[in-house]
């Protein structure tokens, strides 16, 4: 970082939500409530994953990891969130809004290609059933997961070393709860056009690349099942897929709505609730839509409290 940037602007002010004062203590209930939840739901996962033998398969080793990131990329913003609501003068260090924004545009990425690893292990299970161990062996697994991180660094140390490189000079409220990359690149004073450039390609990297990816997982998924159509063999599929597709579905639509809709759908307080959808919401959610849609992981947990039970007696 420049020593020119931190001269011109030590800090930020974060506007956060749209609501009156008088339901602030509401708000941050409801918002300690969702962040507790997240992170004990997700940490149940990767418990039940550790300890059942039975979940040690692809699938849920891409889910522990996938837990693992929800866990994280929640806590990156709402902490902050939570005590910029308890405080009258919200503002975030120059240096905490970039590392801020490092990690949540690190961890938005990693989930995104989890979630394709995730898509492909569900394309082989369904349509190449005979080669399933072979194809997704643990190296590959591995592989994929440290691909998954690696392209995630790379992609938010682009945006976040071009971003430093920014002056902000006059004006350094940022209408949003935490530090959004395009939100900062209003405020700039600076030549934002390599800026933009690289959101553009990086985006089509990180987000629609993969999202296309899993479209062509589940076309071929869908065409493997309507060559041999069958109730046993739809109700296995979504037995196998439901889960993957709900959350695929939460986080998506909800990118693909903020950032691809006409700008005149856009106005900021949309902005601000739908990044509270895929920040707050989406990771609160994926620990019940994995573990009320499967059947192994309500029997893991199922062994898991039976153990404990057993236990106290």
């Amino acid at each position: 970082m420049r020593r020119g940037n931190q001269s011109s602007v030590s800090e930020f002010l974060l506007l956060g939500f749209p609501i009156w004062p008088e339901h602030q203590g509401v708000f941050f209930a409801l918002f300690l409530g969702m962040y507790l939840t997240t992170v004990l739901g997700n940490l149940l996962i990767i418990l039940l994953i550790r300890l059942d033998s039975c979940l040690h398969t692809p699938m849920y080793f891409f889910l522990s990891h996938l837990a693992f990131t929800d866990i994280i990329f929640s806590s990156v913003i709402i902490p902050t969130m939570l005590m910029n609501m308890q405080t009258k003068y919200k503002s975030i260090p120059y240096a905490g809004c970039i590392s801020q924004t490092y990690f949540f545009i690190f961890f938005a990425d990693l989930d995104s290609f989890l979630i394709t690893s995730m898509a492909y292990d569900r394309y082989v299970a369904i349509c190449q059933p005979l080669h399933y161990t072979t194809i997704m062996s643990q190296s590959v697994c591995v592989m994929l997961v440290a691909g998954s991180w690696f392209i995630a660094c790379a992609c938010a140390l682009l945006h976040t070393l071009l971003l430093a490189r920014l002056s902000f000079c006059a004006d350094h409220t940022v209408p949003h709860f935490f530090c959004d990359l395009a939100a900062l690149l209003k405020l700039s004073c600076s030549d934002t056009s390599h800026n933009q450039l690289v959101i553009f390609t990086v985006g089509l990297t990180a987000i629609m690349l993969p999202f296309l990816c899993i479209l062509v997982s589940y076309g071929n998924i869908g065409a493997t099942i309507l060559r041999v159509p069958s109730m046993q063999g739809i109700c296995k599929a979504l037995s196998t897929c439901g889960s993957h597709l709900s959350v695929v579905t939460l986080y998506y639509g909800t990118i693909i709505g903020l950032y691809f809709l006409p700008s005149s759908n856009n106005t900021n307080d949309n902005n601000v609730i739908a990044s509270l959808t895929y920040t707050v919401v989406t990771p609160m959610l994926n620990p019940f839509i994995y573990s009320l849609r499967n059947k192994d992981m309500k029997g893991a947990l199922r062994k898991l409290l039976t153990k404990k039970t057993n236990s106290c007696k």
